[in-house]
Protein backbone atom coordinates (compact mmCIF):
# COMPACT_ATOMS: atom_id res chain seq x y z
CA UNK A 1 0.00 0.00 0.00
CA UNK A 2 1.14 3.52 -0.91
CA UNK A 3 0.84 6.60 0.97
CA UNK A 4 -1.56 8.01 -1.03
CA UNK A 5 -3.64 5.02 -0.28
CA UNK A 6 -2.70 5.12 3.50
CA UNK A 7 -3.14 8.82 3.78
CA UNK A 8 -4.18 9.88 7.19
CA UNK A 9 -7.34 11.49 7.31
CA UNK A 10 -7.66 14.82 5.89
CA UNK A 11 -10.33 17.58 6.14
CA UNK A 12 -9.21 18.31 2.48
CA UNK A 13 -11.86 17.65 -0.23
CA UNK A 14 -10.99 14.32 -2.67
CA UNK A 15 -8.72 14.46 -5.54
CA UNK A 16 -10.41 13.36 -8.87
CA UNK A 17 -8.78 9.51 -9.57
CA UNK A 18 -8.60 10.95 -13.52
CA UNK A 19 -5.40 12.96 -12.61
CA UNK A 20 -2.81 11.37 -11.12
CA UNK A 21 -0.01 12.97 -10.27
CA UNK A 22 -2.20 15.78 -8.79
CA UNK A 23 -3.46 13.21 -6.70
CA UNK A 24 -0.30 12.18 -5.87
CA UNK A 25 0.65 15.73 -5.31
CA UNK A 26 -2.36 16.76 -2.77
CA UNK A 27 -1.82 13.29 -0.88
CA UNK A 28 1.67 14.05 -0.11
CA UNK A 29 1.27 17.78 1.05
CA UNK A 30 -2.10 16.72 2.80
CA UNK A 31 -0.19 14.05 4.67
CA UNK A 32 1.91 17.14 6.45
CA UNK A 33 -0.72 18.86 7.30
CA UNK A 34 -2.49 15.59 8.65
CA UNK A 35 0.52 14.69 10.85
CA UNK A 36 0.75 18.68 12.34
CA UNK A 37 -3.27 18.73 13.28
CA UNK A 38 -3.14 17.05 16.76
CA UNK A 39 -0.64 19.83 17.61
CA UNK A 40 -1.52 22.82 19.71
CA UNK A 41 -0.14 26.12 18.02
CA UNK A 42 2.51 26.72 20.80
CA UNK A 43 3.61 22.75 20.04
CA UNK A 44 4.92 23.89 16.55
CA UNK A 45 7.21 26.94 17.97
CA UNK A 46 9.33 24.86 20.05
CA UNK A 47 12.90 23.97 19.12
CA UNK A 48 14.87 21.93 22.23
CA UNK A 49 17.76 21.13 20.52
CA UNK A 50 19.36 22.26 17.21
CA UNK A 51 18.76 18.91 14.60
CA UNK A 52 14.48 19.02 15.76
CA UNK A 53 13.37 22.00 13.92
CA UNK A 54 9.73 23.49 15.02
CA UNK A 55 6.84 22.00 13.14
CA UNK A 56 5.78 25.25 11.62
CA UNK A 57 9.17 25.77 10.11
CA UNK A 58 8.95 22.05 8.40
CA UNK A 59 5.37 23.08 7.44
CA UNK A 60 7.25 26.34 5.75
CA UNK A 61 9.83 24.46 4.31
CA UNK A 62 8.86 22.13 2.11
CA UNK A 63 6.28 24.76 0.55
CA UNK A 64 9.86 27.04 0.17
CA UNK A 65 11.00 24.04 -1.74
CA UNK A 66 8.25 23.90 -4.18
CA UNK A 67 7.99 27.73 -4.68
CA UNK A 68 11.77 27.65 -4.86
CA UNK A 69 12.46 25.17 -7.49
CA UNK A 70 9.85 24.57 -9.23
CA UNK A 71 7.57 27.56 -9.37
CA UNK A 72 10.07 30.21 -9.75
CA UNK A 73 11.92 28.02 -12.71
CA UNK A 74 8.77 26.44 -14.37
CA UNK A 75 5.52 29.20 -13.68
CA UNK A 76 6.04 32.48 -16.07
CA UNK A 77 5.82 35.28 -13.92
CA UNK A 78 5.38 33.49 -10.60
CA UNK A 79 5.91 36.17 -7.50
CA UNK A 80 6.62 35.11 -4.05
CA UNK A 81 4.31 34.76 -1.24
CA UNK A 82 6.73 36.74 0.97
CA UNK A 83 9.87 38.21 0.17
CA UNK A 84 11.38 37.48 3.67
CA UNK A 85 10.30 33.74 3.64
CA UNK A 86 13.42 32.11 1.42
CA UNK A 87 15.63 33.80 4.25
CA UNK A 88 13.32 32.11 6.84
CA UNK A 89 12.84 29.30 5.54
CA UNK A 90 15.73 27.82 3.26
CA UNK A 91 17.44 25.02 4.95
CA UNK A 92 20.89 24.96 4.16
CA UNK A 93 21.44 25.62 0.25
CA UNK A 94 24.09 28.13 0.24
CA UNK A 95 23.81 28.52 -3.64
CA UNK A 96 20.00 30.30 -3.03
CA UNK A 97 21.72 32.92 -0.31
CA UNK A 98 22.06 33.46 2.95
CA UNK A 99 19.40 32.08 5.55
CA UNK A 100 18.25 31.68 9.78
CA UNK A 101 20.60 29.92 11.61
CA UNK A 102 19.69 26.50 12.05
CA UNK A 103 19.93 26.73 15.70
CA UNK A 104 17.63 29.62 15.31
CA UNK A 105 14.43 28.13 14.07
CA UNK A 106 12.92 28.25 17.09
CA UNK A 107 12.73 32.14 17.61
CA UNK A 108 10.78 32.25 14.60
CA UNK A 109 7.25 33.36 16.54
CA UNK A 110 6.29 35.00 13.70
CA UNK A 111 4.75 34.48 10.78
CA UNK A 112 1.64 33.17 12.87
CA UNK A 113 1.30 29.65 11.88
CA UNK A 114 -1.83 30.60 10.36
CA UNK A 115 0.26 32.13 7.79
CA UNK A 116 2.43 29.58 6.73
CA UNK A 117 -0.74 27.66 6.36
CA UNK A 118 -2.10 30.26 4.07
CA UNK A 119 1.41 30.01 2.59
CA UNK A 120 0.60 26.31 1.88
CA UNK A 121 -3.03 27.01 0.26
CA UNK A 122 -1.32 29.95 -2.26
CA UNK A 123 1.84 27.56 -3.48
CA UNK A 124 -0.40 25.05 -4.08
CA UNK A 125 -2.67 26.60 -5.79
CA UNK A 126 -0.10 27.67 -7.76
CA UNK A 127 1.54 24.04 -8.03
CA UNK A 128 -2.61 22.29 -9.09
CA UNK A 129 -2.52 25.45 -11.65
CA UNK A 130 1.18 24.16 -12.42
CA UNK A 131 0.78 20.17 -12.92
CA UNK A 132 -2.51 21.11 -15.50
CA UNK A 133 -0.18 21.63 -18.46
CA UNK A 134 2.22 19.38 -17.02
CA UNK A 135 2.56 17.90 -21.37
CA UNK A 136 3.85 21.27 -22.10
CA UNK A 137 6.90 21.16 -19.41
CA UNK A 138 10.35 19.90 -19.89
CA UNK A 139 11.33 16.77 -18.21
CA UNK A 140 13.19 18.37 -15.61
CA UNK A 141 9.93 19.62 -14.21
CA UNK A 142 9.08 15.81 -13.85
CA UNK A 143 12.02 14.90 -12.34
CA UNK A 144 11.84 18.23 -9.59
CA UNK A 145 8.31 17.30 -8.67
CA UNK A 146 9.48 13.84 -8.16
CA UNK A 147 12.38 15.38 -5.76
CA UNK A 148 9.99 17.91 -4.01
CA UNK A 149 7.67 15.40 -3.00
CA UNK A 150 10.24 13.06 -1.57
CA UNK A 151 11.48 15.93 -0.04
CA UNK A 152 8.53 16.19 1.59
CA UNK A 153 8.46 12.60 2.45
CA UNK A 154 11.44 12.91 4.81
CA UNK A 155 10.36 15.71 6.50
CA UNK A 156 7.63 13.78 7.11
CA UNK A 157 9.21 11.59 8.93
CA UNK A 158 11.59 13.97 10.76
CA UNK A 159 7.78 15.65 11.68
CA UNK A 160 7.62 12.15 13.63
CA UNK A 161 10.73 12.18 15.01
CA UNK A 162 10.74 15.79 16.16
CA UNK A 163 7.11 15.78 17.48
CA UNK A 164 8.01 13.12 19.56
CA UNK A 165 11.22 14.82 21.13
CA UNK A 166 9.37 18.17 21.48
CA UNK A 167 6.97 16.62 23.87
CA UNK A 168 9.07 14.52 25.74
CA UNK A 169 11.12 17.53 27.10
CA UNK A 170 8.14 19.13 28.39
CA UNK A 171 6.96 17.98 32.41
CA UNK A 172 3.77 17.17 31.72
CA UNK A 173 4.59 14.50 29.46
CA UNK A 174 1.77 14.77 26.97
CA UNK A 175 0.41 12.86 24.60
CA UNK A 176 0.59 13.40 20.52
CA UNK A 177 -2.25 10.72 20.28
CA UNK A 178 -4.38 9.15 22.82
CA UNK A 179 -3.62 5.13 22.88
CA UNK A 180 -5.90 2.64 22.23
CA UNK A 181 -7.65 1.26 25.44
CA UNK A 182 -6.63 -2.25 24.21
CA UNK A 183 -3.05 -1.32 22.54
CA UNK A 184 -0.82 -4.14 23.91
CA UNK A 185 2.08 -4.03 25.48
CA UNK A 186 4.56 -7.68 25.73
CA UNK A 187 6.05 -8.27 29.29
CA UNK A 188 7.57 -11.58 27.03
CA UNK A 189 10.71 -11.37 25.13
CA UNK A 190 9.09 -12.52 21.90
CA UNK A 191 10.57 -15.46 19.48
CA UNK A 192 13.86 -15.85 20.24
CA UNK A 193 16.61 -14.31 17.04
CA UNK A 194 17.57 -16.78 14.46
CA UNK A 195 21.06 -16.49 12.09
CA UNK A 196 20.59 -16.78 8.62
CA UNK A 197 23.81 -17.32 6.33
CA UNK A 198 24.96 -15.13 3.71
CA UNK A 199 27.27 -16.42 1.44
CA UNK A 200 29.90 -13.96 0.15
CA UNK A 201 31.87 -12.99 -3.21
CA UNK A 202 31.09 -10.39 -5.82
CA UNK A 203 28.22 -8.59 -5.51
CA UNK A 204 26.49 -5.87 -7.10
CA UNK A 205 25.03 -3.12 -5.03
CA UNK A 206 23.30 0.60 -5.37
CA UNK A 207 20.09 1.34 -7.36
CA UNK A 208 19.38 -0.20 -10.66
CA UNK A 209 15.53 0.85 -11.47
CA UNK A 210 13.40 2.77 -13.50
CA UNK A 211 12.08 4.45 -10.52
CA UNK A 212 13.23 7.55 -8.26
CA UNK A 213 16.36 7.75 -5.80
CA UNK A 214 18.40 9.69 -4.51
CA UNK A 215 21.95 10.39 -6.09
CA UNK A 216 23.74 8.86 -2.95
CA UNK A 217 22.42 5.28 -4.31
CA UNK A 218 24.39 5.72 -7.69
CA UNK A 219 26.50 4.31 -9.56
CA UNK A 220 25.55 0.62 -9.19
CA UNK A 221 29.05 -1.31 -8.62
CA UNK A 222 30.29 -4.16 -7.31
CA UNK A 223 31.52 -4.94 -3.87
CA UNK A 224 33.08 -8.62 -2.53
CA UNK A 225 32.57 -9.57 1.16
CA UNK A 226 33.36 -12.66 2.95
CA UNK A 227 30.57 -15.34 4.00
CA UNK A 228 28.94 -13.83 6.74
CA UNK A 229 25.32 -14.52 8.70
CA UNK A 230 22.73 -11.81 9.84
CA UNK A 231 20.51 -11.65 12.80
CA UNK A 232 16.61 -12.49 11.03
CA UNK A 233 15.20 -9.50 13.31
CA UNK A 234 16.08 -6.55 14.98
CA UNK A 235 17.48 -6.79 18.69
CA UNK A 236 14.42 -6.30 21.26
CA UNK A 237 13.78 -4.13 24.01
CA UNK A 238 14.34 -7.37 26.50
CA UNK A 239 17.21 -8.13 25.44
CA UNK A 240 18.66 -5.08 25.25
CA UNK A 241 17.81 -4.35 28.67
CA UNK A 242 19.88 -7.78 29.67
CA UNK A 243 22.88 -5.00 28.18
CA UNK A 244 21.51 -2.25 30.83
CA UNK A 245 21.35 -4.95 33.36
CA UNK A 246 24.62 -6.34 33.13
CA UNK A 247 26.27 -3.37 33.70
CA UNK A 248 27.11 -2.57 29.77
CA UNK A 249 26.50 1.08 30.60
CA UNK A 250 29.37 1.21 32.63
CA UNK A 251 32.03 -1.33 31.68
CA UNK A 252 34.26 0.55 28.94
CA UNK A 253 35.79 -2.41 27.80
CA UNK A 254 32.48 -3.11 25.08
CA UNK A 255 32.93 0.81 23.81
CA UNK A 256 34.76 2.87 21.21
CA UNK A 257 36.30 5.46 22.67
CA UNK A 258 34.80 8.61 21.48
CA UNK A 259 31.52 6.59 22.68
CA UNK A 260 32.56 5.62 26.22
CA UNK A 261 33.37 9.52 26.75
CA UNK A 262 29.93 10.47 25.53
CA UNK A 263 28.59 7.74 27.93
CA UNK A 264 30.28 9.18 30.91
CA UNK A 265 29.80 13.04 29.86
CA UNK A 266 26.21 12.64 29.11
CA UNK A 267 25.44 10.18 32.00
CA UNK A 268 23.56 7.71 29.39
CA UNK A 269 22.21 4.88 31.11
CA UNK A 270 19.57 3.46 28.80
CA UNK A 271 18.45 4.32 25.60
CA UNK A 272 16.78 8.11 24.53
CA UNK A 273 12.77 8.05 26.36
CA UNK A 274 13.43 5.04 28.94
CA UNK A 275 12.55 6.20 32.39
CA UNK A 276 13.02 3.72 35.32
CA UNK A 277 10.25 3.86 38.12
CA UNK A 278 9.86 1.80 40.95
CA UNK A 279 7.63 -0.35 39.16
CA UNK A 280 9.63 -0.74 36.38
CA UNK A 281 11.31 0.62 33.16
CA UNK A 282 8.69 3.12 30.75
CA UNK A 283 9.34 4.68 27.52
CA UNK A 284 7.84 8.38 26.60
CA UNK A 285 5.71 7.31 23.27
CA UNK A 286 3.48 9.30 21.12
CA UNK A 287 0.89 8.12 23.29
CA UNK A 288 2.44 9.72 26.38
CA UNK A 289 4.65 7.44 28.81
CA UNK A 290 3.97 3.80 28.58
CA UNK A 291 5.13 0.46 30.08
CA UNK A 292 8.44 -0.78 28.10
CA UNK A 293 7.04 -3.42 25.31
CA UNK A 294 10.17 -6.24 26.12
CA UNK A 295 8.93 -7.91 22.69
CA UNK A 296 9.44 -4.41 20.33
CA UNK A 297 12.58 -3.56 18.88
CA UNK A 298 14.70 -1.41 20.77
CA UNK A 299 14.84 2.16 19.20
CA UNK A 300 16.54 5.53 19.84
CA UNK A 301 19.86 4.44 20.27
CA UNK A 302 23.24 5.81 18.79
CA UNK A 303 25.57 4.55 16.51
CA UNK A 304 27.80 4.11 19.96
CA UNK A 305 25.26 2.20 21.97
CA UNK A 306 24.61 -0.48 19.18
CA UNK A 307 28.20 -0.99 18.80
CA UNK A 308 28.89 -1.65 22.04
CA UNK A 309 25.36 -3.78 22.30
CA UNK A 310 27.04 -5.80 19.79
CA UNK A 311 30.72 -6.14 21.70
CA UNK A 312 28.77 -7.50 24.61
CA UNK A 313 26.37 -10.13 22.74
CA UNK A 314 29.78 -11.61 20.73
CA UNK A 315 28.68 -9.99 17.56
CA UNK A 316 28.62 -7.34 15.10
CA UNK A 317 26.87 -4.75 13.07
CA UNK A 318 26.76 -5.22 9.35
CA UNK A 319 27.96 -2.90 6.88
CA UNK A 320 26.16 -1.27 4.32
CA UNK A 321 27.28 -3.40 1.81
CA UNK A 322 26.06 -6.62 3.77
CA UNK A 323 22.42 -5.35 4.82
CA UNK A 324 21.83 -4.40 1.08
CA UNK A 325 23.40 -8.09 -0.26
CA UNK A 326 20.95 -9.94 2.62
CA UNK A 327 18.05 -7.80 2.15
CA UNK A 328 17.99 -8.49 -1.79
CA UNK A 329 18.80 -11.91 -0.73
CA UNK A 330 15.57 -12.62 2.10
CA UNK A 331 13.54 -9.29 0.95
CA UNK A 332 10.79 -11.32 -1.28
CA UNK A 333 10.38 -13.63 1.44
CA UNK A 334 9.99 -10.81 4.10
CA UNK A 335 7.32 -10.00 6.11
CA UNK A 336 5.78 -5.88 5.70
CA UNK A 337 6.89 -3.90 8.33
CA UNK A 338 6.01 -0.83 10.36
CA UNK A 339 5.50 2.38 8.21
CA UNK A 340 3.83 5.72 9.07
CA UNK A 341 0.87 4.95 7.71
CA UNK A 342 0.11 2.24 10.37
CA UNK A 343 -0.02 5.56 12.76
CA UNK A 344 1.32 3.23 15.62
CA UNK A 345 4.46 5.60 15.80
CA UNK A 346 6.61 2.93 17.07
CA UNK A 347 8.31 -0.25 15.48
CA UNK A 348 6.05 -3.41 16.74
CA UNK A 349 6.60 -7.04 18.12
CA UNK A 350 7.27 -9.85 15.67
CA UNK A 351 4.66 -12.17 15.80
CA UNK A 352 4.87 -15.27 17.66
CA UNK A 353 4.56 -17.22 15.38
CA UNK A 354 7.20 -15.22 12.47
CA UNK A 355 8.84 -17.99 10.95
CA UNK A 356 12.79 -18.03 11.74
CA UNK A 357 14.30 -18.85 8.32
CA UNK A 358 12.64 -15.87 7.24
CA UNK A 359 14.56 -11.97 7.56
CA UNK A 360 11.77 -10.04 9.20
CA UNK A 361 11.93 -6.29 9.85
CA UNK A 362 13.94 -5.16 6.81
CA UNK A 363 12.21 -2.31 5.74
CA UNK A 364 10.31 -0.30 8.17
CA UNK A 365 10.19 -0.49 12.23
CA UNK A 366 13.68 0.77 12.66
CA UNK A 367 16.44 2.19 10.63
CA UNK A 368 19.52 -0.24 11.13
CA UNK A 369 22.76 1.38 12.49
CA UNK A 370 25.78 -0.24 9.99
CA UNK A 371 29.39 -0.31 10.80
CA UNK A 372 29.77 1.79 7.03
CA UNK A 373 30.94 5.63 7.03
CA UNK A 374 29.06 7.70 4.66
CA UNK A 375 30.78 8.61 1.39
CA UNK A 376 30.55 8.74 -2.19
CA UNK A 377 30.02 5.17 -4.10
CA UNK A 378 32.33 4.90 -6.94
CA UNK A 379 31.47 6.97 -10.04
CA UNK A 380 29.33 9.15 -7.99
CA UNK A 381 28.79 12.92 -9.15
CA UNK A 382 27.15 15.46 -7.72
CA UNK A 383 24.72 17.59 -9.46
CA UNK A 384 24.82 20.95 -10.76
CA UNK A 385 23.92 24.27 -8.72
CA UNK A 386 21.93 24.22 -5.60
CA UNK A 387 20.91 20.73 -5.71
CA UNK A 388 23.87 19.59 -5.56
CA UNK A 389 24.25 20.48 -1.96
CA UNK A 390 21.31 17.81 -1.23
CA UNK A 391 23.75 14.70 0.00
CA UNK A 392 27.22 14.99 -1.70
CA UNK A 393 28.29 17.73 0.84
CA UNK A 394 26.98 15.89 4.29
CA UNK A 395 29.40 13.17 3.55
CA UNK A 396 32.33 13.33 6.09
CA UNK A 397 31.78 12.23 9.42
CA UNK A 398 28.91 10.13 9.83
CA UNK A 399 27.69 6.30 9.34
CA UNK A 400 25.12 5.00 7.19
CA UNK A 401 21.37 3.82 8.07
CA UNK A 402 19.29 1.33 6.35
CA UNK A 403 16.02 -0.20 6.08
CA UNK A 404 13.44 2.99 7.22
CA UNK A 405 11.17 3.06 10.48
CA UNK A 406 7.86 3.26 11.56
CA UNK A 407 8.04 6.88 11.09
CA UNK A 408 8.92 6.41 7.12
CA UNK A 409 6.26 6.68 4.38
CA UNK A 410 6.36 3.30 3.00
CA UNK A 411 6.32 4.36 -0.51
CA UNK A 412 9.42 6.27 0.59
CA UNK A 413 11.80 3.40 0.98
CA UNK A 414 13.78 1.16 -0.69
CA UNK A 415 16.27 -1.29 -0.12
CA UNK A 416 19.04 0.76 -1.81
CA UNK A 417 18.16 3.92 0.53
CA UNK A 418 21.05 5.27 2.31
CA UNK A 419 20.44 6.97 5.42
CA UNK A 420 22.95 8.54 7.44
CA UNK A 421 23.55 10.20 10.61
CA UNK A 422 26.36 11.11 13.08
CA UNK A 423 27.34 8.36 15.69
CA UNK A 424 26.13 10.12 18.19
CA UNK A 425 22.02 10.42 17.21
CA UNK A 426 19.61 9.13 18.95
CA UNK A 427 16.23 10.98 18.37
CA UNK A 428 15.99 8.98 15.24
CA UNK A 429 13.61 5.74 15.48
CA UNK A 430 17.56 4.09 15.06
CA UNK A 431 17.75 0.34 16.06
CA UNK A 432 19.92 -2.32 15.84
CA UNK A 433 20.54 -5.79 13.84
CA UNK A 434 23.60 -8.08 14.37
CA UNK A 435 25.77 -9.63 11.93
CA UNK A 436 28.81 -12.11 12.54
Amino acid sequence: MTAATLLIPSQSAPVPATAPLVSRYQAVRQQTEALCRPLLPEDTVVQPMVDVSPPKWHLAHTTWFFETFLLGEYQPGYQVFHPDYAFLFNSYYNSLGSRVNRADRGTLSRPALADVYAYRTHVDAQMLALLQRQAELPESFAALLELGLQHEQQHQELLVTDIKYILSTNPLAPAYLPASADAPVSDAPGPPAAWLPVRGGVHRIGYEGAGFCFDNEQAPHEVYVADFSLQNRLVTNAEYLQFIEAGGYSDFRYWLGEGWELVQQAGWQAPLYWVRRPEGWFRFTHHGLRPLDLAAPVTHVSFYEADAYAHWAGARLPTEQEWEIAARQFHPEAAAGTFLESRSFDPQPLPADAAPDQCHQLLGDAWEWTYSAYHAYPGYERAAGALGEYNGKFMINQLVLRGGSCATPESHIRLTYRNFFHADKRWQFTGIRLAR
